[in-house]
């Protein structure tokens, strides 16, 4: 019974929530099973909290209490959900995966937790990652690499893959993670769930630890398009917390004509042909349901790569700085106040974090600057007038999410091979449009993802195109 309880979407749970079938604590119970079996072995959860079950219990008596009054409770009452270990929950450990940060607990709810709350979600846990969003793997965390629910010898894919790999292991029935250049849609590709990255502001950062702030956007993971939908719907809104939230209602200018664009020049070279062949097999099934498949020409996508990851080590450099071994976090005494700050920073980041910060301080170096930073903000502007433009003729853009499947654990030592991954992701990051994937079936038994981009504001396009795909 538990396990198949575990199996459930959220869509599902809720109907028999309302219903009277189940209980909160009989699916909190359930997944609680389902990790005690696994979560040795994939490692998503850094953390599974001690008071799941109470949680449950009063989202149970919540549910009676509305009953009672002839209230309708809302879908995510009593569902079991993951988050990402660095948006903070209050009273809770969050460390971003890092040593800097491994005893800090939250003094506060990031607002995406607190409207959880506030809808009556009950959180599980706190989930692997790649320290502080800084990878493509989450092998790069502090706490040990998460394995992929399909196959342990590969990686379940980063930043987020420790909240993929607890949904598509049935640890949780959904999960938040965050996408910085890929990092929800990444491992759902990877873990064959659905991920979804919203447009930039459309979901508060507050309470998020910063990685990369212009990039960083929270998103639910999923088994279903449905439950992505149904946890974003709840999630997002302008918040006075945050100054880079908005009030979505200001996106209208959107292409309503079952047209997707497909730039076929970026699926040349470096794409897994299976994956194409997957790829091409998604496409027909658009066609079949009406949709027209058309050829688009976005010129700087071969400068994306280059840009994003400019722009990421500078801000992460940035963000990274008040990390110091001074005012909180991990504080290592040197022979002096030059060796406190060095040897914490040392010894609390990780070499993928280190490399970074080193990378992003050189670009924003006296000399470099104008060379690099200003250059990539130049193009960054280039790329997103050019979606703009392409999305005025077409309802969304398709690509596979990833130009293969899940790397194998150390497989990928070459940071630069890492990097190459991204190629298909960090556009919708660096525009700050709207991004889904969605799964588009197996190669050789791994899952694979499709890619849809909307205009900014029209999530709705991709729930709706990624129903087309998925069925749900």
């Amino acid at each position: 019974m538990s396990s198949e309880l575990a199996k459930l979407t959220i869509a599902e749970a809720s109907k028999k929530l309302a219903a009277g079938e189940v209980t909160s604590v009989d699916l909190v119970r359930a997944c609680l099973e389902e990790a005690q079996a696994k979560n040795s072995e994939l490692n998503a959860y850094l953390e599974i909290f001690a008071d799941a079950e109470e949680q449950a219990k009063m989202a149970d008596a919540k549910r009676a209490e509305l009953k009672a009054r002839g209230e309708e409770a809302h879908p995510l009452l009593g569902i079991p959900l993951a988050t990402k270990d660095n948006i903070l929950i209050k009273g809770k450990h969050a460390s971003a995966s890092s040593k800097m940060l491994e005893n800090y607990v939250a003094s506060y709810d990031a607002t995406v937790i607190a409207k959880l709350k506030e809808a009556g979600a009950v959180f599980v846990g706190r989930t692997n990652m790649d320290e502080f969003a800084l990878g493509g793997s989450t092998e790069n965390s502090a706490f040990g690499p998460t394995k992929n629910p399909y196959d342990t010898s590969r990686v379940a894919g980063g930043t987020s893959g420790g909240s993929a790999a607890a949904v598509a292991a049935r640890m949780a029935l959904g999960s938040l993670g965050t996408d910085t250049g890929g990092s929800v849609r990444n491992p759902a590709s990877f873990c064959g769930v659905v991920g979804l990255k919203p447009t930039y502001g459309a979901v508060s950062r507050f309470g998020v630890i910063a990685a990369v702030s212009s990039f960083d956007q929270v998103g639910p993971i999923a088994k279903t398009v449905e439950d992505a939908e149904l946890i974003f719907n709840t999630i997002r809104g302008k918040d006075p917390h945050d100054s880079t939230s908005i009030d979505e209602s200001i996106y209208t200018n959107v292409a309503k004509n079952k047209k997707i664009g497909v730039p076929r020049a970026l699926l040349k070279e470096g794409v897994d042909k299976d994956v194409l062949a997957a790829f091409e097999a998604s496409l027909e099934k658009l066609k079949a349901a009406g949709y027209e498949i058309v050829d688009i020409e976005l010129l700087s996508l071969p400068l994306a790569l280059a840009t994003y990851y400019i722009t990421n080590f500078a801000e992460v450099s940035s963000n990274l700085s008040r990390f110091d071994g001074v005012r909180y976090g991990l504080s290592v005494k040197g022979d002096s106040l030059l060796g406190d700050y060095a040897t914490s920073r040392a010894q609390g980041f990780g070499a993928e974090t280190r490399r970074r910060i080193m990378l992003g301080t050189y670009v924003l170096s006296a000399g470099y600057y104008d060379a690099y930073y200003g250059k990539a903000g130049a193009a960054r502007a280039q790329l997103r007038k050019e979606f703009e433009d392409a999305l005025k003729d077409v309802e969304a853009i398709a690509t596979p999410t990833m130009p293969g499947t899940a790397w194998r654990v150390g497989e990928k030592e070459d940071p630069l091979a890492a990097y190459l991954a991204d190629i298909f992701t960090v556009t919708a990051n660096l525009t700050g449009n709207p991004a889904i994937s969605v799964p588009m079936g197996n190669v050789n038994t791994l899952p694979v993802g499709i890619q849809f981009t909307a205009a900014h504001g029209d999530e709705a396009t991709l729930f709706r195109v990624g129903k087309e795909i998925t069925g749900n």
